[in-house]
């Protein structure tokens, strides 16, 4: 397993990576949608052929509820699949999202893969690129920032987890029909989840990048910003779990730049 990055002087940790580098985010991966994990499992053999490094940017389970999830049939089962990939030469990196913050340690052991702070820089076929699984960004929702405080605490993290299996699976299952549902509200304004511009660049000015590649939105888009370039990610959903078209892919970054590689087939 890779060394975590080491903070420089601006404070965010940055990383030399080889290229290709392979971005997926959202994949919120779940025994009820065996579509998406056989999809992402054939990514994984494409990115053995591909890639030199894959970046999980946030939200690869629909929920996570603490590591002791890892010894689960499903999850071990994912965990296997990631180790094999880092075991043939590829590192294997992840970033935690608002769906599998509590991710540690031993799921990342068990995968073979080094957790990254959010956010973390990363150098790559010459280029400097700030990675972020993107909730930071989305300041505007006040309501969501106040959850993202309160979960992020260390104590109530550890209260959490404290609780049985049963109990935080209950929490969990809440508080993601409480999102979808104010996803789903027709009241809220169009850009309601989405990324506030003035923190893409005040992160992206605090970072000394001009290139971002976040997911967390499900706005699949190249953006030009003052600042720079901004990729966002694709959610993947191959069993009609989330609406709109199937959809799964990768973006690439190499010394040609960047280009999505579909994985919906």
């Amino acid at each position: 397993m890779t060394a975590p990055p080491a903070p420089p002087a601006s404070g965010v940790p940055e990383l030399q990576v080889p290229a290709p580098a392979w971005f997926i985010s959202d994949l919120h991966l779940t025994p009820a949608m065996p579509r998406t994990l056989a999809a992402f499992e054939r990514a994984l053999e494409r990115a053995a052929m591909q890639a030199h490094a894959l970046f999980i940017l946030g939200d690869f389970f629909e929920f996570w509820i603490g590591d002791d999830e890892t010894g689960t049939p499903f999850a071990a089962d994912v965990a296997a699949a990631l180790r094999t990939l880092a075991t043939g030469g590829v590192a294997v990196y992840l970033m935690h999202g608002n769906r599998d913050f509590l991710l540690g340690e031993r799921f990342a052991a068990a995968a073979g893969a080094t957790l990254l702070p959010d956010p973390t820089v990363i150098r790559c076929a010459g280029r400097r690129v700030l990675l972020s699984h993107g909730d930071m960004l989305c300041t505007d929702d006040a309501r969501y920032m106040r959850f993202r405080r309160l979960t992020r605490n260390r104590w109530v993290q550890r209260a959490f987890l404290a609780l049985p299996l049963a109990a935080r699976l209950s929490v969990a299952r809440r508080l993601r029909a409480d999102s979808e549902a104010g996803r789903a509200r027709p009241q809220q304004p169009r850009n309601y989840g989405d990324v506030a511009p003035q923190a893409v660049a005040g992160l992206m000015r605090a970072s000394g990048t001009d290139l971002l590649v976040h997911g967390h939105t499900h706005r699949p888009a190249r953006h030009l910003e003052s600042t720079g370039e901004r990729w966002v990610l694709t959610d993947w959903d191959l069993d009609g779990a989330h609406g709109g078209p199937p959809r799964a892919a990768a973006l690439q970054l190499d010394d040609s730049g960047f280009r999505t590689v579909p994985l919906d087939d």
